[in-house]
């Protein structure tokens, strides 16, 4: 496929990188697809890396083709966000973003440079895609580029955001995990108490206002849950992860949250190839740049916002008629459903009761296929999929049912 990729100044030392892909269909021109840009999590995880050769792209880890890619759907357009993430980087360690307002700053700026310079696809429809942290991050981006849109400031047709296993509601999310864990024999009576004494002192946090305090205390329920599940992995409770800890670091629990969830992102195999072969290929990234590099300083930086709930802001843009789409892993836990049907039952959209109301429909992967993929409910502009056996990464667990999500939300198929 057709491909571009290059550097955009945000902020004066601050340079976020992007990967653009052409859509890549024998049936059809990039002119009649949508364009999707991918935001990643973490905080701190490439979504020119991570994203592209892990999930969605056209080649996976070993530089095989891959058939579930979305290129057959859309153009990609992959962008390392918020600086210091992946390629991207700062000059000066001030200049991480400390909250999403930045984040969401940065990523205008670089929209608008985008599609000034890529007029191409200015009148292409514009979907943001996202996972985990960065579905928090896309619904603060969709907002502000609504607005942009709106003013004339950024020319774009964006026509709506998907927020995949996404971290929206944090504390909905911490509450959920002991039922959860319960409800599939990861902990008994115990470690149900244990878990749900240690989300309560979370939520006074929460409720005080005491964000920092309440990632601490988000690190120390990840731990008990380790502790007591022998441990589950977080992103697919099918499976454990071995923690690879030394026993010095045991204390730091900002560095074990990082550990979890944004150097998971960077294992051995894909940092090979991002700081070898991919590298040489992008000729562009200076010296002084390791891919991966800043990742937990990034993380380290957002530390005080990772608990903060954005279901204001998904509110928001359903009142401006935004097309919302919510979509999860059954096997999950991070960011299980059970969360995210709690945090969706707080919104205050007019809608909300004829949403719950309608009777979810079964998804397929093929009309020939008698296995259940998935389920999906819509009601005016926003919709929920229940992706089944996937955890938190959904394309990588079922990446042809991904795929098909991606044709419905984009309304290539019904």
């Amino acid at each position: 496929p057709k491909e571009l990729w290059g550097y955009v100044q945000v902020r004066s030392k601050a340079h976020m990188f992007w990967w653009l892909y052409y859509a890549n269909n024998p049936a059809k021109d990039f002119t009649e697809l949508p364009l999707i840009l991918w935001l990643q999590g973490g905080p701190g995880s490439s979504g020119c890396g991570f994203g592209n050769f892990e999930e969605i792209g056209p080649l996976d880890r070993e530089m095989k083709p891959r058939n579930t890619t979305w290129l057959q759907a859309a153009s990609i357009l992959f962008v390392d966000n918020p600086v210091g993430t992946g390629f991207s980087y700062v000059d000066d360690c001030s200049l991480f973003a400390k909250n999403l307002s930045a984040v969401v700053s940065d990523m205008m700026v670089f929209l608008r440079e985008f599609f000034t310079c890529r007029t191409e696809f200015q009148s292409i429809p514009f979907y943001i895609f996202s996972e985990s942290y960065g579905g928090k991050m896309a619904a603060g981006i969709a907002l502000e580029l609504h607005r942009a849109v709106q003013n004339g400031t950024i020319k774009c047709n964006f026509m709506g955001t998907a927020l995949g296993d996404s971290w929206i509601s944090p504390l909905d999310s911490v509450l959920s995990w002991g039922p959860y864990l319960y409800s599939t024999s990861l902990l008994d009576d115990n470690g149900l108490a244990e878990v749900t004494a240690v989300a309560k002192e979370i939520m006074d946090a929460i409720n005080k206002n005491e964000y920092g305090l309440a990632t601490e205390l988000w690190g120390k329920a990840e731990g008990v849950i380790e502790e007591n599940t022998d441990n589950v992995n977080f992103y697919n409770i099918m499976t454990k992860e071995v923690p690879e800890m030394k026993s010095n670091e045991q204390g730091n629990l900002h560095l074990r949250l990082y550990q979890r969830h944004v150097r998971n992102m960077h294992k051995d195999s894909l940092n090979e190839l991002m700081n070898g072969p991919i590298r040489k290929k992008l000729k562009i990234i200076p010296d002084c740049v390791k891919w991966g590099g800043q990742s937990r300083e990034v993380f380290e930086n957002m530390a005080e916002d990772f608990m903060r709930p954005v279901i204001d802001i998904v509110d928001q843009l359903l009142a401006a008629n935004v097309s919302v789409t919510v979509y999860n892993g059954q096997l999950d836990l991070i960011v299980d459903t059970m969360g995210q049907e709690a945090w969706i039952r707080k919104l205050k959209w007019p809608n909300l009761k004829q949403f719950s109301q309608q009777r979810w429909k079964a998804l397929y992967v093929s009309p020939e296929s008698t296995e259940t993929a998935a389920f999906h409910k819509a009601y005016e502009n926003f919709a929920f999929f229940w992706i089944l056996k996937a955890g938190h990464m959904v394309p990588s667990d079922q990446g042809e049912m991904a795929l098909k999500m991606v044709r419905m939300v984009t309304q290539q198929e019904h």
